[in-house]
């Protein structure tokens, strides 16, 4: 996160659990701060005022709202706004690095490999190219090559931003352990006062911990988290499943319904319904899980048709568990692991064709 877009948020109060984390903002002042800016700068773009560090800006801020608040189409916006920030500004290299990011967030990768190395052409320092590179190496799963990036930028500078991206890395392609002990150092080096960073971190961790069945870490991880930002959607939907998988399945059925409502990402909604569906719950909850199934369907039709790439993971998914088509599953997951080969991306293929083998279609 760029200084501006720190300063915005500024403040104090630590999350419970993890001893000696940083002071930050309340989470309720921070978003508050959060839209004031995003409407300033939008302002002023409307105005042709906007500076190119103010695009920069304004589309950062954009993404960062977006995944908080679990809004497909904040993100949508933000890649749209770096696409206009680019036609303003097509020889600025941050105007590249911004709209490499978007669409990384979107997973076109070779088209963010491409900005990053017009931007590195255009004189973008190596450090701040290397790091998006790196997160892009991760992402398909490349660790070798992601951690020989991160290892050279360590060597230079070990700062909150390198630090978070090695935990980051080490929580796909390591150990669990090591993992948390460079997320662990990573909070104690920021040195910030908006939560937004370090509540990001913090998810991260305890989205990991998820992952690896740690439902214990996990919830402290997402219990700070959530400490920091009342309204962190995401982290929100991972202590639901947390709690869905220590048997607290009607406080997790609650916690999933209001987060259906308040995002447009169907994934909250496909938890929703896959826990009204095997929870043995009444009639009318088996209803409400068909209403959400045929929500979630329509859903991943439009995002499939708009973002592929994206979704491909999420729709398989969908298909695999409560959509009850298999067969779709098993097209879309290999459509995902010919992206990203990862290990996440096999086991969902795997997954997918033993249901397969299992239906006999």
């Amino acid at each position: 996160m760029s200084r501006s877009t720190a300063a915005t948020c500024a403040g104090g109060a630590t999350g419970p659990g993890l001893a000696g984390g940083p002071h930050t903002t309340a989470g309720v002042i921070a978003m508050g701060n959060l839209d004031a800016r995003i409407e300033g700068l939008t302002s002023q773009a409307a105005r042709e005022r906007l500076t190119v560090d103010g695009w920069g800006e304004l589309v950062e801020l954009t993404a960062l709202r977006g995944h908080v608040r679990g809004r497909v189409d904040e993100a949508e916006h933000a890649a749209a706004l770096a696409e206009t920030f680019v036609d303003r500004a097509p020889r600025d290299p941050h105007s590249l690095m911004t709209r490499a990011r978007t669409a990384a967030l979107f997973h076109r990768f070779p088209a963010a490999l491409d900005d990053l190395d017009a931007a590195a052409a255009l004189g973008l320092d190596r450090r701040t190219v290397d790091e998006e590179r790196a997160a892009v190496r991760q992402a398909v799963g490349r660790y070798d090559e992601a951690f020989a990036l991160l290892r050279e930028a360590l060597s230079v500078r070990r700062d909150f931003r390198t630090l978070g991206a090695m935990a980051r890395c080490h929580a796909e392609g390591g150990p669990a352990d090591e993992a948390e002990t460079w997320f662990l150092a990573a909070r104690r080096a920021y040195r910030g006062v908006s939560p937004f960073p370090p509540a990001v971190l913090e998810f991260q961790c305890g989205k990991m911990w998820l992952d690896r069945g740690g439902l214990v870490s996990a919830r402290v991880w997402l219990e700070s988290a959530v400490s920091r930002l009342p309204s962190y959607v995401p982290a929100r939907g991972h202590l639901a499943e947390t709690d869905a998988a220590e048997g607290r399945t009607a406080v997790a059925i609650e916690h999933l319904r209001r987060l259906a409502l308040a995002s447009d990402d169907p994934d909250y909604a496909t938890r929703l319904a896959h826990l009204l569906t095997t929870s043995g719950t009444s009639a009318g909850e088996s209803a409400e899980a068909r209403l959400w199934r045929g929500r979630v369907a329509a859903r991943y039709e439009e995002l499939m048709a708009r973002h592929p790439e994206a979704y491909a993971d999420h729709a398989a998914e969908f298909w695999l568990t409560v959509g009850g088509d298999p067969l779709r599953a098993l097209r879309l997951a290999r459509q995902n692991l010919a992206l990203r080969a990862t290990p996440r991306a096999h086991a969902l293929v795997n997954r997918a064709m033993c249901r397969v083998g299992q239906t006999g279609k």
